[in-house]
């Protein structure tokens, strides 16, 4: 199918340009909405435009950087584009790129690391500033001018509104037979006229089944045809597998206790290969007629709904394998009765997490032997990501499982530690903390229990000692012991690991 039989509305025919001609529309330093969530739907050939003009400006001897928000994370071919151009002055909420990445903690980007449900009404509120640009990947335009979203809905309907101008970049490589899996509220009210949410079941539908556009702000239409990121998952390892062994089992236990209805609750999943690992530990496990509530559908949450475990899943993104993709374009018809893309102020929104009683499992760079979280810096001062939907869903799930292996860097790094070097998640939010060692249930716990079954259940053996050895240390010297620490050694397993490339002391 051509670009001109996706853009139904014919008239707009006369707005199709060049990704070249269109990047000359973006002046330097606007504020420019773009989509994609989680290398999915993110524009394909407009970033390489920008970039190769930001580029020729800087030759030219003239400035030019944009500031560049998404709904989360995009992919080389967009943030790692613009990156290396070095034509981005701020970037928010979340990034993966290793290029934006490096400029990141180099100091050449601005980053602004958001939970993702606040993106939209902060946005909407002033807080942002104001939107000049959107620049939205589209599946096609229907006959009465709405946009058919693509494979992430993210915060593109705020932008749309937002944006004094609009160029769409219409993908003729994605199915437009997704058109109907989109479920978009319009109502944007703020405080003090919002209304309530009207969800009660995770596969309610609340919206519509388009974006909309006022159609004299769209300055341009761009093709493309492009898949979205590979995202490649590797086969769960043995710790992975563990680790999903573990959350199973305890999910087991909490429907025998009757702490958990047997039909279970819908389930929320970070992205990666633990989380995979969890997801795959599910299809195996005991639990039927499951229902999806998160941002990302990825591989594991497909195999699910394919193998008949999971009823319904509803998501921003759809974020695939090339493999897993292929499925999904091949059974589309199957698929789009089964899943929901929704925008990010939905699938992340705190009153429907917890209304809805979400089962929350996220993943973390490392934790404390109190329950605090470090999701987002390595060593302190190098962002690794962003924080992403995790506290969105740590604070207001009925249960939430935080995970990882228990050390990295071939052991030299324990991801248990006397006191995290950041702190994106704390103790308040926390309930139960999973490693391939075990499983840590810190709910009803005091600090000092919480630090016991920390070391007992999750560290690593060769870190154990040495974690018990502070812990009995800071007893014994700390002038309070509700949270006992040794201040002058609580981050010194971070400046041994500098300093010599291991935390063993």
């Amino acid at each position: 199918m051509s670009v001109q039989d996706r853009i139904r509305y014919t008239s707009l025919h006369s707005r199709l340009m060049s990704a070249e001609q269109a990047a000359t529309l973006i002046d330097n330093n606007a504020n420019v909405g773009m989509s994609g969530f989680t290398g999915a739907s993110y524009p394909k050939v407009l970033p390489k435009a920008i970039a190769d003009f930001a580029r020729s400006e800087h030759a030219a001897g003239r400035p030019y950087k944009i500031n560049v928000w998404t709904g989360a994370s995009t992919a080389p071919e967009c943030d790692g584009a613009l990156a290396e151009a070095h034509a981005i002055n701020q970037r928010l909420p979340f990034n993966t790129d290793r290029h934006m990445r490096q400029e990141i903690n180099n100091g050449d980007v601005n980053f602004i690391d958001m939970h993702l449900s606040h993106v939209a009404q902060q946005a909407w509120f002033g807080f942002l500033g104001h939107m000049h640009v959107a620049i939205i990947e589209v599946l096609g335009i229907t006959e009465d001018g709405h946009l058919i979203p693509s494979t992430a809905i993210g915060n593109n309907q705020t932008w749309l509104d937002m944006a004094d101008k609009v160029i769409l970049e219409i993908n003729t490589g994605l199915p437009i037979q997704m058109e109907g899996m989109h479920d978009i509220p319009m109502d944007n009210a703020i405080p003090p006229h919002r209304k309530p949410i009207n969800m009660t079941r995770a596969d309610d539908r609340i919206g519509e089944k388009y974006l909309k556009v006022d159609l004299n702000k769209i300055a341009a239409i761009v093709e493309s045809n492009a898949p979205d990121r590979d995202n490649v998952f590797s086969e769960p390892d043995d710790k992975s597998k563990q680790i999903a062994a573990y959350i199973v089992d305890f999910l087991s236990h909490e429907i025998k206790k009757g702490r958990l209805p047997k039909e279970m609750l819908p389930i929320q999943s970070g992205v990666g290969n633990v989380a995979n690992a969890v997801l795959a530990g599910l299809l195996t496990g005991p639990f039927e007629n499951l229902y999806g509530y998160t941002e990302v559908l990825q591989d594991g949450m497909l195999d699910l709904i394919r193998a008949g475990k999971m009823a319904t899943a509803s998501a921003t993104a759809i974020s695939l394998s090339a493999k897993a993709f292929q499925d999904f374009a091949d059974n589309i018809d199957f698929y789009r009765e089964r899943i929901i893309l929704r925008p990010q102020e939905i699938s992340n929104h705190p009153e429907l997490v917890r209304r809805l009683g979400i089962i929350g499992m996220n993943s973390m760079i490392e934790a404390d032997i109190y329950g605090n979280i470090n999701s987002t810096h390595v060593m302190g001062t190098s962002m690794m990501n962003g924080i992403g939907g995790s506290g969105d869903f740590a604070r207001n799930s009925f249960l939430n499982f935080f995970v990882t292996p228990s050390t990295a860097k071939d052991d030299k790094i324990s991801c248990i530690v006397p006191m995290v070097s950041h702190v994106d998640h704390t103790e308040h939010d926390t309930q139960i903390i999973v490693t391939e060692q075990g499983l840590a249930d810190l709910r009803g716990l005091a600090p000092r229990q919480r630090a016991k079954v920390m070391i007992e259940k999750c560290a690593h053996p060769d870190y154990r000692d040495q974690l018990q050895d502070y812990y009995d240390r800071a007893l014994q010297t700390a002038k309070g012991i509700h949270t006992p620490h040794i201040l002058t050694e609580a981050l010194s397993w971070h400046e041994q690991f500098l300093k010599t490339g291991s935390m063993k002391m």
